[in-house]
């Protein structure tokens, strides 16, 4: 049994640390040949913006991550959750990251499964498609059949765990001289991003972590979490149910109404408040791919992929938590005392220093903590985005924050904020109206 492959498929994968230098440094020539184009147009009159160029370099940057997978592809993953971080025409192509990317050939597929099970796909199911339905940064999904279930297939990309670590070693001393930072100081948030990277690339860890945070928040109402199979996985193939449902563009342009709405955001939001404060571990990547919409019973929300998960430390929940309250906000000392247990004020600070980074967190924690502080919460109000948006822009300007060298605060909050924006983004996007009250 065997399909067409796509001619769009990718047949090879840069797995080693030579070819993916090699790689990126191909990309590099070719986006300064983007430049050399660029200026030699507009030296001759012709027309050529920057809009032109900025489009230019991120389909070159953008097929090199696609090609390469892994690590590289995940950042861009994230990166396109920041709206405001990046020019349009790169938001607009790191945003496939989180639908679609280049499959892998139906030939590296099958090898997958003969490395896994000693047998091919067709043999291990009744029904295979060895055409990818979804491709992304770790892994790619297959539909399959087996005893009348329809099933979803993550295949993982070969060498990914390997490339994961070989990407970091190859940029690490390349950031490291060009934002003058010490290693021993980086440490810790390398190794924070770099061990749950490497945790997405077993199956395994994902297969038990997503029976056990679904049997946990069974109980919340509007919410859908896929059954796994153990002996149709491994450690590099996942096996779950088929969930119904539309990513978060598709569901959109369906036009639910606004309690279908409300219900999704208000699913999105218990889920990850009984995460937080209940199970003291979150999913870690909520990015739109990760979930899948209904308006099925006033609004259904499917939740997949439990690669990515954050689990929170008694003293980081404490501190979370206590840096959203009202009460700490109105408290300077109280305010202070937090943030030099949380490692971003610091005993031997200047008193300028101190106080900037003081009014700097309490303008921050006021408004990204505001949801946090209402009975009822409109993520629909452009206005608060804005804010938000504009707030990162003014923090981005500030010269004490530019000339800054050192990291602080604790490598737990990676995750963590990672998480509330991407939260934030969904809600933003569904223009919910939610329950936020505790």
């Amino acid at each position: 049994m065997s399909e067409p492959i796509d001619s769009t498929s990718l047949s090879s994968l840069p797995t080693t640390k030579v070819a993916r230098a090699a790689r990126f440094a191909r990309t590099g020539l070719n986006v300064g040949a983007n430049y050399v184009k660029h200026y030699a147009k507009r030296a001759v009159g012709a027309e050529s913006t920057t809009d032109d160029l900025h489009a230019a370099n991120a389909a070159e940057l953008y097929g090199t991550l696609s090609e390469m997978k892994g690590s590289v592809l995940k950042v861009a993953q994230m990166l396109a959750m920041e709206k405001n971080l990046l020019p349009t025409a790169y938001a607009d192509q790191f945003a496939q990251a989180q639908y679609q990317t280049p499959p892998l050939s139906g030939p590296l597929i099958v090898k997958a499964f003969r490395d896994a099970f000693g047998k091919s796909p067709f043999e291990v199911f009744e029904e295979f498609d060895i055409k990818a339905r979804q491709a992304a940064s770790i892994g790619q999904v297959h539909f399959a059949r087996k005893a009348g279930k329809q099933l979803a297939v993550k295949v993982q990309y070969p060498g990914v765990a390997d490339s994961i670590r070989s990407d970091i070693r190859l940029v690490k001393p390349i950031a490291l001289r060009v934002l003058g930072l010490d290693e021993a100081t980086v440490r810790p948030y390398l190794q924070e991003v770099e061990t749950r990277l490497i945790e997405e690339t077993d199956y395994t860890l994902e297969l038990r972590r997503g029976r056990e945070i679904a049997a946990q928040c069974a109980a919340l109402p509007h919410l859908e979490f896929a059954a796994y199979y153990s002996e149709l996985s491994s450690a590099r193939i996942l096996t779950m149910d088929w969930l119904p449902g539309q990513h978060l563009k598709e569901f959109l342009a369906t036009a639910p109404t606004q309690a279908v709405r409300n219900q999704v955001g208000q699913a999105l939001w218990d889920f990850y408040m009984f995460q937080l404060n209940q199970l003291r571990m979150v999913h870690a990547d909520p990015h739109p791919g990760n979930f899948l919409l209904r308006a099925d019973n006033g609004g259904t929300v499917g939740v997949l992929d439990f690669g990515c998960v954050k689990e929170i430390p008694a003293d980081v929940h404490r501190l979370f938590t206590d840096l959203l309250t009202p009460e700490t906000l109105a408290d300077r000392t109280r305010l202070a005392a937090l943030l030099t247990e949380a490692g971003i004020l610091r005993a031997d600070d200047a008193a300028t220093r101190q106080n900037f980074y003081l009014d700097t967190m309490q303008a921050s924690l006021e408004l990204v903590g505001r949801p946090f502080r209402q009975d009822v919460f409109d993520f629909g109000d452009p206005a608060y985005m804005q804010a938000l948006y504009a707030l990162g822009n003014d923090l981005m300007q500030q010269p004490e924050l530019r000339q800054q060298r050192e990291p602080r605060g604790s490598e737990h909050f990676i995750y963590l904020n990672r998480t509330y924006v991407g939260l934030y983004a969904l809600l933003t996007e569904l223009r919910a109206e939610v329950r936020t009250a505790a």
